[in-house]
């Protein structure tokens, strides 16, 4: 169980630093459920790591999946939905929600968030191509394990200094676009034709089959409902996944790191990747176990600074969000060896699902 106190702190952060101007329809529930104990206190089931606004909207997402034709569906596009959010959009959702209270409990005690936001790759392909491969990739927190597919999508970065880079398969099945920009003093990263990838594994505490049609649909309820061009590129990416699937571990992040890692032969230089999946582990507990994995490593991350480099590289208050900032992501790239950092450097700073790259200096 999860305090409603800390569960509406969650609510009105979300609503004010990830979904606004990203989302309206998830800045207008998570801000109104914020300010209502009774729908926020539906979420207080989830065990406290997992108790995150976006379970509590993958939920009531999965239910309005499974009643398309309900009144509410109308402002979802993710199910054909052509209303933005109005007057009656709250009202309604609070009773769906209420009246289903059961099934909601039922899925944030269960469940948790599984993003698979294959526009991330867009953001970790420059960082990977500067490890020489062909490498071993591990991803910790895989869900699906469609960011171990990145070495076979497509990718168009738009730059204002050498227009559109392209690179990844001339004929992929999955093209992704992003927009790359530079910070002062950066210089535009090389972006090769393409990276090698000799190994994949993932691992998670609950990989996602996408075979299984419950575990489907959950992925889908998982994307942001007035998001349908994510739950496009989600299906496309889940097709390329299945011909090609990467071997899966399951297991705990930190425990079972050396498990996994063990499946990625010594013969390959060995990357660990996470994206956004720090904030439910206890980060400096995972550093160390990335230190004691015993071979050298590199960690490539896509997370929120303070869940990740700012273990390895205090200190930089720059790339923390300011006051009444967005909240941005940051790439980094880490290299252990003998159980110590030998270089730690910050990427580039990202929008939360890839459609934009801020190359650092």
């Amino acid at each position: 169980m999860t305090s409603l106190d800390l569960v509406r702190q969650r609510l009105s952060a979300f609503a004010e630093e990830e979904a606004r101007g990203v989302s309206p329809l998830y800045e207008h529930l998570s801000a109104r459920a914020a300010d209502d104990p009774e729908v926020a206190g539906l979420l207080t089931a989830a065990p406290e790591r997992f108790a995150h606004p976006t379970l509590l909207l993958a939920a009531a997402h999965r239910l309005v999946q499974a009643e398309p034709f309900h009144p509410l569906s109308r402002y979802y596009p993710s199910l054909g939905g052509t209303h933005g959010p109005d007057d009656e959009t709250w009202p309604l959702f609070r009773e769906f929600l209420l009246d289903r209270a059961d099934g909601v409990r039922h899925l944030v005690s269960t469940r948790s968030t599984q993003t698979n936001e294959v526009r991330r790759s867009a953001l970790l392909y420059p960082a990977l191509a500067r490890v020489a491969g062909p490498v071993g990739l591990l991803e910790v927190g895989c869900s699906a394990g469609l960011l171990l597919g990145l070495d076979q999508y497509g990718y168009r970065y738009q730059t204002q200094q050498a227009g559109q880079l392209v690179a990844g398969p001339a004929k992929a099945a999955l093209g992704l676009h992003c927009a790359l920009e530079l910070a002062p003093g950066a210089e535009l990263p090389k972006i090769p034709k393409s990276v090698k990838v000799a190994a994949k594994v993932g691992l998670d505490r609950a990989p996602a089959d996408l075979a299984d049609e419950e575990t489907y649909a959950w992925l889908e309820a998982c994307v942001w409902a007035d998001q349908p061009e994510r739950l496009r590129l989600f299906g496309v990416a889940a097709t390329v996944q299945r011909k090609s699937p990467p071997e899966f571990v399951t297991g705990d992040a930190v425990a079972d790191l050396g498990a996994a890692a063990a499946r990625v032969p010594e013969a390959l230089p060995l990357v660990v990747m996470t994206s956004n999946v720090l904030p439910y582990l206890p980060g400096a507990e995972f550093v160390e176990a990335l230190r004691g994995l015993g071979r050298p490593l590199w960690w490539l991350s896509h997370e929120g600074y303070g869940a990740a480099l700012e273990h390895v590289l205090p200190d930089r208050a720059d790339l923390r969000p300011g006051v009444g900032e967005a909240a941005f992501g940051v790439v980094g790239l880490v290299r252990f060896e003998d159980g110590a950092v030998r270089s730690a450097r910050a990427l580039g700073r990202t929008a939360p699902h890839g459609q934009r790259l801020t190359w650092l200096p």
